[in-house]
């Protein structure tokens, strides 16, 4: 039998599954196996089988694509919070926010006037900035205007995005495979957030009436408990007191010998390979704010608890430092009021989280293996990661050049600059080419 290569991507995500699955019982060709699905008809495959063995490692073979719309950051991210989340969310470094819906699940006129006070200084905000950023970066002759004010907007939004309410609603796209979206959905909803709870229970609707073969899945009332229990104790980082990045290395010293070669003459844009995670893990803890957060908290290899929102923690300095004097002085006393009414709201913190601003500082712990790490110091220590961003990761690229001094490291140690390419940084429709 010669080798041959067929792929196969334009069937519903549970055939392909069961053609993968078949592989294991049955010995001929997928060929063989697609005529039976054309027999059965699309989506009708997987019910002329029945699975008795592992019947989860078959979810893991086909894949769906789901689309949330209209839910606030805090249940974007908790979407976002599982190890193999593949997605993208819309942007607050790109996007204007202010025609944008927000989340009031205390469902008060009190709640609803803390958040239109937030908008109120965020889409003052961003009128000044965009005429304080031309004047403080003038467009150069060789910049083209409309790259340009694309690169000021975005960086009026990359600063004014710390007034937003983290009620404000999104758009979030999950793309998963059938397995996954199970086991992340199961624990969703027994998330301490109500929404969260409900947006879980209506994903696992709707994918049950798409893929019905899939999500028959019986509930066990022991697990039930149990997954509520241990949600309400560790679904969130609570605050904790720190100023600056710490951090503990759990490294081997065998492995680290092993791997020297690897780590010393890695190139500049390659990752070390997978089997450096043997090395070990370095645990770093600092403080971040909210907006940032979201921004890290993409980086799938490490493990970061979502961490609770809350005011403890200080509005974070750069944000205000970025605004004119007059302004900054608007914005601190603004702030220093809108934290006394929101701590005077009824409801626990978990539900108070959407009447506070994303510019506040938030508790990180962050695990990571060392090649996570090192891919995570290198590419947010980039000129176009968020400022409050960038410094972190900075600080974490010391750490590894302490702890492993060997090691080929290619952090951008820069300063901050205002640079047009983020006018560049979009999706935009190819215009038709004319002759």
């Amino acid at each position: 039998m010669q080798p041959e290569i067929i792929i196969i991507d334009n069937l519903p995500p549970e055939d392909v599954a069961m053609l993968q699955a078949l592989y294991s019982r049955d010995p001929r060709s997928v060929k063989v196996h697609l005529d039976k699905v054309k027999e059965a008809g699309p989506g009708k495959f997987m019910e002329r089988f029945y699975v008795g063995y592992g019947h989860k490692s078959i979810g893991d073979c086909g894949t769906t694509t789901i689309f949330a719309e209209g839910i606030s950051m805090l249940a974007a991210k908790a979407v976002q919070d599982w190890p193999l989340y593949n997605g993208q969310e819309s942007s607050t470094r790109y996007l204007d926010f202010s025609t944008m819906s927000i989340m009031n699940p205390l469902g008060t006129k009190k709640g609803e006037a803390i958040q239109q006070k937030w908008m109120n200084l965020y889409n003052k905000a961003i009128e000044r900035l965009v005429i304080h950023l031309k004047e403080l970066h003038p467009r150069k002759a060789d910049e083209k205007e409309d790259v340009y004010d694309k690169a000021i907007k975005a960086r009026a939004f990359d600063i004014s995005r710390c007034l937003l309410p983290a009620g404000m609603t999104t758009m979030v796209a999950w793309h998963t495979n059938l397995r996954q979206a199970a086991d992340h959905l199961k624990v969703m909803r027994h998330h301490p957030l109500q929404e969260v709870r409900d947006l879980a229970e209506s994903i696992t609707t709707s994918l049950q009436q798409k893929y019905p073969n899939s999500f028959g899945h019986k509930r066990y009332p022991e697990e039930e408990t149990y997954l509520a229990a241990t949600q309400k104790e560790l679904a969130y980082q609570k605050p904790f007191s720190t100023k600056k990045l710490e951090y503990k290395a759990y490294l081997r010293k065998d492995q680290i010998a092993r791997y020297a070669k690897a780590l010393k003459k890695r190139p500049a844009k390659s990752e070390l390979p997978y089997q450096a995670r043997s090395c070990g893990d370095i645990v770093f803890r600092f403080p971040l704010d909210f907006g940032s957060y979201r921004d890290l908290q993409r980086q799938r290899s490490m493990t970061a608890p979502m961490p609770l929102l809350t005011t403890k923690l200080g509005f974070h300095p750069w944000y205000l430092s970025q605004f004119p004097k007059d302004f900054q002085l608007i914005l601190k006393k603004e702030i220093a009021a809108l934290v006394k009414e929101i701590k005077s709201l009824p409801g626990d913190d978990v539900t108070k989280q959407c009447y506070i601003a994303m510019g506040f500082n938030v508790s990180i712990e962050m695990t990571a293996s060392l090649p996570s790490a090192v891919y995570i110091a290198e590419l947010r220590s980039g000129k176009t990661v968020h400022p409050t961003l960038r410094p972190i990761a900075q600080e974490i690229g010391k750490v590894l050049k302490k702890v492993v001094p060997d090691i080929a490291l290619y952090i951008d140690e820069g300063v901050d600059e205002f640079s047009v390419k983020r006018g560049v940084q979009d999706i935009v429709e190819k215009k038709p080419i004319t002759k």
